[in-house]
């Protein structure tokens, strides 16, 4: 597990440094507050600690994977690390992650570094679980044959995209193996979406509903979001306890509201079972059910952190608290309340007609 990440003069982050709790986090913010680079950096950091520490120990492959590792997350203009360095930054970018096991990894470069330095305290070898992110947009209709074209050819998604494909056309672990709560998420799934998404390999994939298999593009793109969890729960990259950290951005991305609940309470399960969760949302809907449903007598946790620009408006800064009521600045809370302030407005306004 990650328990803390610190990023100075990366992309738009002067400072900041971000303590995650063991289970649920999730981060909030207006646009351009670095909710999603935030996410990519700490899962760049540890994907390829744990990538590199299971083949080598050579400085030079290690500085050279991981410079690679980056430039194919973020893309940077004219690939090159250096563009990731905050513009007029006059020291080093870091990005810094620190483990639960003890161990850590820093990596440092300048606006015109060709590849990173890398630190890391403990040993590389001993490596972490596989973590896993989950980008904003859903990947099912688009899966078959994606893998070879992103090997060949030089495609506008960065490799979250990739990453994500190769982690879902994975074949199903055993039945043994799957956990009792991964077993109740998945079925909770397919009652929700009124069938399964049947995986054949080579990024092919179907919707069967009782008799019938249809094409996955005809499903509707908020279930094939939630087909994506549910297989994820099928391979056992999402293995509660033995998995590495779950990063998800924007999870309420296409689905309709009355779905936010099911995804909540399955997420907090999974986190009830040891697995820890980086979120980025915008929506309130999804982020109120985290306050109503999480029981502190079941052992839940949810920290909350906010991204928001100083006074100034130059710096990102960062709240972080466990209590929903203490998460301010809270533009997601505010905007919905505005919108209730305006409707009461326009109710009283017509009642004075």
């Amino acid at each position: 597990m990650i328990d803390k990440i610190s990023l100075e003069n990366f992309t738009l982050f002067h400072d900041v440094e971000v303590d995650l709790c063991p289970k649920i986090n999730i981060i909030i913010g207006e646009n351009g507050t670095g909710k999603t680079q935030l996410l990519k950096a700490a899962y760049a950091a540890s994907s390829s600690r744990q990538q590199i520490g299971a083949t080598s120990n050579d400085e030079d492959v290690i500085r050279t994977k991981m410079t690679e590792r980056f430039i194919k997350l973020f893309l940077p203009l004219d690939d090159k690390l250096g563009k990731l360095h905050r513009n007029g930054a006059e020291s080093n970018a870091k990005i810094n992650l620190s483990f639960d096991d003890g161990n850590g990894i820093e990596l440092g470069f300048y606006n015109n570094s060709q590849a990173a330095t890398v630190k890391g305290q403990g040993k590389l070898e001993e490596t972490l679980a596989a973590p896993l992110y989950m980008p904003t947009k859903e990947v099912l209709s688009f899966m078959k044959g994606f893998s070879s074209l992103y090997q060949r050819f030089d495609l506008s998604f960065d490799q979250t995209y990739q990453d994500i494909c190769l982690s879902l056309d994975l074949p199903e672990i055993r039945e043994e193996a799957l956990q009792e709560k991964a077993k109740w998420a998945i079925d909770k799934i397919n009652d929700v979406v009124g069938g399964k998404f049947v995986f054949y390999g080579g990024g092919k994939v179907t919707f069967k509903s009782q008799n019938n298999e249809y094409s996955a593009n005809v499903v509707a793109e908020g279930f094939r979001k939630a087909g994506m969890l549910g297989r994820l729960l099928e391979t056992g990259a999402i293995q509660p306890g033995i998995s590495g950290t779950m990063f998800w951005d924007e999870p309420e991305s296409n689905f309709n509201p009355k779905l936010m609940k099911m995804l909540v309470e399955i997420l907090l399960e999974l986190a009830r079972q040891g697995q820890q969760i980086v979120l980025a949302t915008h929506d309130y809907a999804f982020l109120k059910w985290f306050d109503l449903l999480a029981d502190g007598n079941k052992g839940d946790q949810v920290r909350y952190h906010s991204l928001y620009r100083n006074e100034a408006g130059s710096k990102v800064r960062v709240m972080t608290t466990d209590d929903y009521m203490e998460l301010q600045p809270n533009p997601i809370d505010e905007a919905f309340g505005n919108i209730i302030n305006e409707e009461i407005a326009n109710d009283m306004g017509s009642l004075g007609k």
